[in-house]
């Protein structure tokens, strides 16, 4: 029989690489919990207009990646390929815009899905953190997203991440700049989807990483000439306030991110020890998406993080994550009435909050220190008839060898004192 293999561009996360990952969620969320950012959790898979309307039609991720279907009752529906969009409609749905306290803030951590092809980097499910201000414009909102994504990474050790800022303006500056590139791109030599692409989205052409594209872009307007003076003042302030956090930043005008419903801020963390995938996360304030998926005008803005790209940015920095040993204690039990009562004292000290594992599978004395020495626990506990009889256990302290009897009745007060 053939056996099966995970999905090509997938990957299953198994131990001890999957603690790093919950470390990295766990180190990406923490300043978000400490901000008045609650956690939300919404479908794989969505209404395929929710993403075509809201990502954009003329995105790669609409147009090629998104694995979309139908279902057996005639639904079309989609993975979902990121999660703004997602959480914005779940957000309007339960109506927390109408609770009177906007911004709405919201954090998230999940599995998303693109058909793309795979290398080291970039895979058809990958996971991300994302975080969305839903309601407020605000330019110290944009600021403050900046800033944790910022704490987050530093949090983790890491040092070597670049961010880089701009803004696309609004719907008064934007349409005069899009005009501007598109009659300079129609004067380019571009291929026809490219020049299908101009016509209905000419920013993401910017986004080409092409060289030949990009040696022909030389020259193009450049979008900071077209702000109107409100979008000037807003994306100083944004500057300003990350400057005065002490947060460093680069700007970069021809950063557009490669989704549709981006307005004003537009922001990128890239690691350059990443190779051609260096970004590691990004985001921007999107104003006008809750209208384009049929809700009210709520100005908003966000990031989502990418877990994948952040381990691998940790490994090209060389960091190791200082990650305690998942078990404390392990029981070591030689015979059955030591069986019986090892198995009792294991519940016992996990119903104290010790975590503790046990010898199972009834191995001999070597076989089980074995597998004590593997789980990385502090403490191993070792019985055998003998020690029953005389009313104890022994307490071996794995790091330095040293090994002491300890009453029964005295173990779990003994080992709580100990690991304290």
């Amino acid at each position: 029989m053939a056996t099966f293999k995970a999905p090509k561009g997938t990957y299953d996360l198994i131990p001890p690489v999957s603690v790093k990952y919950l470390a990295v969620r766990e180190a990406i969320s923490a300043p978000l919990r400490n901000s008045g950012y609650g956690y939300i959790e919404t479908p794989g898979f969505e209404d395929v207009g929710l993403f075509a309307r809201g990502v954009g039609e003329s995105t790669d991720i609409v147009s090629k990646e998104m694995y979309a279907f139908e279902t057996k009752g005639g639904d079309q529906l989609a993975l979902r390929p990121e999660g703004t969009a997602s959480v914005l409609r779940a957000a309007l749905e339960a109506s927390l815009h109408k609770q009177g306290n906007l911004p709405v803030k919201l954090w998230y951590s999940g599995s998303y899905y693109r058909y793309e092809r795979p290398q080291k980097g970039r895979y058809r499910h990958f996971s991300q953190v994302g975080a969305e201000a839903i309601g407020a414009e605000d330019p110290a909102l944009d600021a403050e997203l900046i800033i944790l994504a910022d704490q987050a990474y530093r949090s983790l050790g890491l040092r070597n991440f670049r961010i880089l800022l701009n803004s696309l303006g609004d719907k008064e500056c934007r349409p005069v700049y899009r005009e501007a590139l598109q009659s300079f791109l129609r004067g380019l030599d571009l291929d026809e989807e490219t020049v299908r692409r101009a016509e209905i989205n000419p920013l993401r052409v910017l986004d080409d990483k092409r060289p030949d594209v990009q040696k022909q872009l030389v020259g193009a307007p450049v979008l900071r000439d077209y702000l109107c003076d409100a979008c000037k003042a807003y994306h100083e302030e944004v500057r300003a306030l990350i400057t005065a956090a002490g947060v460093a930043f680069e700007d970069d005008e021809k950063l557009v991110r490669g989704l549709d419903y981006y307005t004003r801020t537009t922001f990128e963390f890239v690691h350059d020890g990443l190779g051609s995938q260096s970004a590691v996360g990004g985001g921007g304030r999107y104003d006008g998406l809750s209208e384009m998926i049929g809700g009210p005008a709520l100005p908003s803005v966000g990031w989502a993080l990418g877990v994948d790209r952040t381990v691998l940015a940790l490994e090209a920095e060389g960091i190791e994550l200082d990650i305690p040993a998942s078990t404390s204690v392990f029981a070591v039990a030689l015979g059955e009435e030591a069986r019986r009562v090892l198995f009792g004292k294991v519940t016992e000290l996990r119903k104290a909050g010790v975590a503790a594992d046990f010898s199972f599978g009834g191995k001999g004395l070597k076989g089980a220190m074995k597998d004590a020495n593997r789980s990385g626990a502090r403490f191993a506990v070792v019985a055998g008839e003998r020690d029953l009889a005389e009313g104890v256990v022994q307490l071996k302290d794995m790091e330095s060898g040293d090994q002491t009897a300890v009453p029964v009745g005295e173990l779990i007060d003994t080992v709580r004192a100990r690991l304290a």
